[in-house]
């Protein structure tokens, strides 16, 4: 059935819609889908399908098989929800549209296609204006910051670590990228990947007997201590001494196996929960949590079955529940959001306790498990997405680029009302579990470079943390508004401070190879903003785009190769901060509104400030 295109504008109230949609709607339901024409771009829309994690976007070539429109992630292709922005699009091809929703991500093909959209095709050229209005006297709910509960790190005994890379101590390196996330972006947490490795020699055996050693967790801890981050603790991997096939590694500091003796891991785990207990109290360590395992559903990381992890799973949850009934404990950690509906039969039959549910994606916004967990009754349960990045592959140039920026505002922007947990893996590029940074700029996870540098996705959570605690109306309007174009207006009533986040951004990865098309994808952006007090304001603008505020522009101007010099690094230091697009300036509302004209470069990250004088 041929669709109507959708209206050009989107209303931006807020990041989140209900959790499950009103019935008889969605592709499925005689909804259809809705395509509009733009340059550079398709703008797809739809009918959201109750009952959804997510959306996978199919494209046809003129009379062509439909395929999945693939945006280069790496990972997961699925998408939590509408609009979706195809870029990948030729302009002037004749294409056509179909959406299969995703009920069950393992089985992302398992759905129906939706009925296909009216013909279509980009353009090449053409006026591309966005237009943004902001409502600053109209509040619609609180400011969700899904950033600040978590952040990711290499294996935290890495703080011990006295090598030097980049002329500067590893652990002493990791330690300040920790305690920076913490002041600035207001991070609590820190997942302790492999907290049980054999580095910190946690268990052996004497004469047949387990020994448990708990003197070198203790260590890292008290190096933690400082940067103000508590541990989310990642029970993995497991010592050789007790593993079912110690010849299973995945790093010198442990292997993939299932433990040969489950009583003897059950014992390990209670003793260290208990011996933490007794370390910190129960009131600190309640605001700690246990997440069992990492990614066992990836052979890299868990050698065993699928059953073999439920049963890891309710033999671990169990001794932590024992050990200290009121520290958090969830799972499954798995890759690329599997196993989700298996895991939560299992918890529903083994009455195992599960606090929250945690999983892992790449290369797109975290799809929306909320109706997995209302089918099994536990709406309520929280959801942690303990490691989220633009890319799962290490030395990837997306990691480094400003696409990587706009990409976490994005999914922070989605995720935000729907997930108590966003964690972006990692906090810095003292990194060795996938091999030790070569250079400076060499496509590593963190969001802070060796040296302590922010790189572009840092630069995007450091804006995020400037809105106010109040969320503000807006409406977009225009070519990409509400699927390139973005806005994230807030207020803070005790002080009137108006803070709109604006960008430009695309989940497609190519565009990073394609210069001509990047330029096709700049908007023109009008902001006005109404419901102003009367008075004066400071406006003051900061930017992020390829040439402002990026690691990667400014180490090409200073000539950096591989590492920096000390003159260099010097002048790395310097720049490293957030420019203002222009200098800042006082301006008086128009009865009560400004109007703020602004070019978004693809990509790029606008952050407009008003503050009352």
């Amino acid at each position: 059935m041929a669709a109507t295109p959708p209206s050009a504008a989107t209303s931006a109230t807020g990041p989140t819609g209900p959790a499950t949609p009103p019935a008889g709607s969605g592709p499925t339901a005689g909804g259809g889908v809705r395509v509009r024409a733009g340059r550079g771009q398709v703008d797809v829309d739809w009918d959201p399908v109750p009952g959804t994690a997510g959306y996978l976007v199919h494209r046809a070539d003129g009379d062509g098989p439909y395929r999945v429109v693939d945006h280069r992630g790496g990972d997961l292709l699925a998408v939590p929800g509408p609009p979706y922005a195809d870029t990948t699009v030729e302009p002037g091809r004749t294409v056509r549209y179909a959406v299969r929703p995703v009920h069950d991500p393992d089985r992302p093909d398992d759905g129906p296609l939706g009925p296909a959209s009216a013909p279509v095709a980009a353009r090449a050229d053409g006026d591309a204006l966005v237009e943004v209005d902001v409502d600053a006297g109209r509040p619609v709910g609180p400011v969700h910051r899904p950033w600040r509960d978590l952040v990711g790190s290499e294996h935290l005994s890495l703080l011990l670590c006295r090598d030097r890379v980049g002329g500067e101590p590893m652990g002493d390196g990791l330690a300040a990228a920790l305690g920076r996330v913490h002041r600035e972006l207001g991070v609590r947490r820190v997942r302790a990947h492999g907290i049980l490795g054999d580095d910190l020699g946690v268990y052996r055996e004497v004469d047949g007997r387990p020994v448990h050693d708990f003197s070198g967790i203790d260590a890292v801890l008290d190096a933690l201590a400082p940067t103000g981050l508590r541990p989310l603790l990642e029970l993995s991997f497991m010592p050789r001494a007790l593993a079912r096939d110690p010849s299973r590694e995945v790093t010198a500091a442990g292997v993939s196996s299932p433990p040969r003796d489950w009583d003897r891991w059950a014992a390990l785990v209670g003793d260290l929960v208990r011996h933490l207990r007794a370390r910190v109290g129960d009131d600190e360590l309640r605001r700690w949590a246990v997440e069992v395992w990492n990614e066992p559903d990836l052979d890299c990381f868990w050698s065993g079955s699928r059953e073999d992890y439920l049963r890891m799973y309710d033999v671990t949850a169990r001794a932590v529940r024992e050990a200290c009934p009121g520290l958090p404990v969830g799972g499954p950690a798995t890759a690329a959001t599997k196993w989700i509906e298996p895991f939560l039969d299992h918890v529903d039959a083994s009455g195992a306790p599960l606090d929250f549910l945690s999983t892992h994606v790449y290369g797109s916004p975290p799809l929306d498990l909320r109706p997995a967990l209302a089918r099994h009754g536990r709406a309520d349960t929280p959801l942690h997405w303990t490691e989220w990045g633009p890319s799962p592959t290490h030395f990837a140039p997306v990691n480094d680029s400003v696409l990587s920026a706009a990409f976490v505002a994005t999914g922070m922007y989605e995720a935000a009302g729907r997930v108590a947990a966003l964690a972006c893996w990692v906090a810095s590029d003292h990194f060795e579990e996938l091999g030790r940074p070569p250079a400076l700029l060499h496509g590593g996870f963190g969001l802070l470079s060796v040296g302590n540098l922010a790189k572009p996705r840092y630069w995007a959570l450091w804006m995020l943390e400037r809105l106010g605690p109040v969320r503000l109306a807006a409406r977009l309007d225009g070519d990409g508004a509400g699927s390139l174009v973005r806005a994230w207006p807030s207020v803070d009533p005790q002080t009137g401070r108006v803070a709109v986040l604006l960008w430009n951004g695309t989940l497609d990865q190519g565009v990073l190879d394609r210069p001509e098309q990047r330029r096709r994808l700049t908007r023109t952006v009008r902001l006005r903003i109404d419901g102003l007090t009367a008075g004066a304001y400071q406006l003051r603008h900061r930017r992020l785009d390829e040439r402002t505020s990026n690691l990667a522009a400014t180490a090409r101007r200073l000539g950096v190769d591989g590492w920096p010099t000390a003159e260099q690094w010097a002048g790395l230091r310097a720049a490293d901060q957030l420019a203002d697009a222009a200098p800042p300036t006082t301006l008086t509302p128009d009865e009560g509104h400004l109007v703020l004209p602004m070019i978004l470069p693809m990509p790029a990250l606008s952050l407009v400030e008003l503050t009352p004088r």
